[in-house]
């Protein structure tokens, strides 16, 4: 009787906790979908404006500055807001603040004549890696909480290498990051996701952050790499 009673208790336990990571999955995919719109109100709104052109006009040093203090900001405070009323706000904030920040980048690949169709096979791209990872991180039953610390490391590379091509004007410099970004980024997306499913993270709020980096260096990379190889000044 009584093991029977435990193996009931174990098999609701499983049931509640299975319950849990599906609800943070969820949540993370709805708020990760809403935070993709302030991310191209933002980049519109700074093209609209020409305050694209303000950022274009900042050195690489400043514009390096004002990107890194303001991402390493509200990336602080919404972890400190991660569990009240005021963290998706936050959120939203921040994705707005970085569509400001891609405008730059948008602009540029859309002087080319082939421009918009470039924009929407990175945005494409990048749709297409999520589907992929999301799909293996529901069937790769291995943990792979142990990538964490090498993809950490990797994404460091990316970010000091992407300084010095920026400061330094190296076009070959830009694609060589931007490939490496693509593959890291597209690795830490498989990382997070299975990390949401396996329930080693449940706050959605920080779930959305990390996927949401994840996508939009991938975007970012990708969409550079288009530039630079496929732009078509003529």
């Amino acid at each position: 009787m009584s093991d029977h009673i435990q193996t009931a208790d174990y098999s609701q336990a499983g049931g509640l906790a299975s319950a849990e990571r599906n609800r943070v999955l969820r949540n993370t995919y709805w708020l990760l979908a809403l935070s993709l719109v302030p991310t191209v109100l933002g980049a519109w709104l700074a093209m609209a404006t020409g305050l694209t052109n303000v950022l274009r006009g900042m050195g690489a040093g400043m514009s390096i500055m004002l990107f890194m203090g303001g991402a390493f900001a509200f990336i602080f405070a919404i972890e400190k807001t991660k569990n009240s009323a005021i963290g998706v706000p936050v959120l939203l904030a921040f994705t707005f603040f970085m569509g400001i920040m891609l405008s730059r980048l948008i602009a540029s690949v859309l002087g080319f004549k082939n421009g918009p169709s470039l924009v929407m096979t990175a945005f494409g791209g990048t749709a297409g890696v999520f589907f992929v990872m999301a799909s293996l991180a529901s069937v790769i039953k291995r943990d792979l909480s142990g990538m964490g610390k090498w993809l950490f490391v990797g994404a460091l590379v990316v970010m000091v290498g992407g300084i010095v091509a920026v400061l330094t004007g190296s076009t070959m410099g830009m694609a060589a990051i931007s490939m490496l970004a693509i593959g890291i980024f597209s690795a830490y997306m498989l990382y997070d996701l299975k990390q949401i499913m396996d329930g080693g993270e449940t706050n959605y709020i920080s779930a959305t952050l990390s996927l949401y980096l994840d996508i939009f260096n991938v975007f970012q990379s990708l969409l550079a790499l288009l530039g630079i190889f496929g732009g078509d000044r003529d």
